[in-house]
């Protein structure tokens, strides 16, 4: 577990100081993949097909996202089994790094930030669509922070706090086979006409791998809040308000996450131009441009407690 807690350092290390590869990063050519699988096995059924044909749109979605990770897992267990040891370290370290997607999140949070700093909603709302999946366009100010402070928690249990449980807990192939899981979620995970069913077990899977590493995140939140008394409201969000999400992994996420920053999120969001409500999430005064670098700042705080943890397990275990 050691050599795993050091190959996590490297990897923050990395990420910190490169932040995301702008060009040849390995997710742009499997995204390029799972785009030919979606365009050679989705059937786009209606909504109102027979069960029967509901039940093979979902069996050619189970194929799709079978055809999409195992290769990639099987190739990667292949060489790592013809390497020596120290070049399968320097592999890990750099399938974890690749992985791991903080300093992007924080960048593009920071865009965001910059644009409402002064007042530029337009550029602040295009900047948001990157990070989000929601419409951005009708958007005020406000909204457009809340949506960035939510982007900010519910994406650093995605793309930094799962990517870390998984890499510690199953080493390069698990980290691999999240991530891509991940990005199938993102690609098929949509309740609407072309993916409702196609992409169910992609989105069935994610909120497996998810589980446990939401809700290490929302109590990393609850013990890194800024107070105790934030701590306290964190916990209390999470317990009375998760359950009501639509998200089985987001809502202990953003919750408890809105509540250690006192503050509250979204009470709703525009998809295919109809605007869906949400849940209470948090308390107090809705999320607002100062949210943003605090958001921020209780993820790092997070993060450094999660490496801490992980150092002093490492040195218990041996």
């Amino acid at each position: 577990m050691f050599l795993s807690f050091l190959c996590v350092i490297a990897a923050l290390f990395l990420d910190y100081k490169f932040a995301e590869p702008k060009r040849w990063h390995p997710l742009v050519g499997f995204g390029r993949y799972v785009n030919w699988l979606d365009q050679k096995l989705n059937l786009q059924r209606s909504q109102q097909s027979s069960p029967a044909s509901v039940r093979h749109q979902e069996l050619r979605g189970l194929v799709a996202m079978l055809l999409a990770v195992l290769p990639v897992l099987f190739a990667l267990s292949l060489i790592q089994h013809q390497l020596p040891q120290l070049v399968n370290v320097l592999l890990d370290i750099a399938i974890l790094y690749l992985c791991i997607g903080w300093s992007s999140l924080q960048q593009h949070a920071q865009w965001v930030y910059q644009e409402l700093l002064v007042n530029n909603i337009s550029l602040a709302r295009e900047k948001l669509a990157w990070i989000v999946s929601r419409e951005t366009e009708q958007l005020d100010g406000t909204q457009v922070a809340q949506g960035t402070v939510e982007s900010i928690l519910e994406n650093s249990s995605d793309a930094l706090f799962a990517s870390i449980f998984w890499f510690i807990l199953l080493g390069a192939e698990g980290v691999v086979l999240h991530r891509m899981v991940n990005t199938l979620d993102a690609m098929w995970g949509y309740k609407n006409q072309k993916y409702r069913h196609f992409g169910r077990f992609s989105a069935q899977f994610d909120d497996v791998l998810n589980y446990i590493p939401a809700r290490l995140t929302a109590y990393a939140f609850v013990f890194c809040a800024s107070s105790v008394q934030a701590g306290k409201d964190a916990l209390a969000c999470w317990k009375s308000q998760a359950s009501r999400c639509a998200s089985p992994n987001g809502g202990p996420v953003m919750t408890a996450g809105a509540g250690a920053l006192s503050c509250r999120l979204s009470d709703g969001a525009y998809y295919h131009g109809e605007w869906k409500a949400k849940p209470i999430m948090g308390m107090g005064e809705n999320a607002s441009l100062q949210t943003i670098p605090q958001a921020l700042n209780l993820v790092q705080r997070s993060l450094i407690f999660w490496v801490m943890t992980m150092g002093g397990l490492s040195l218990v275990i041996g």
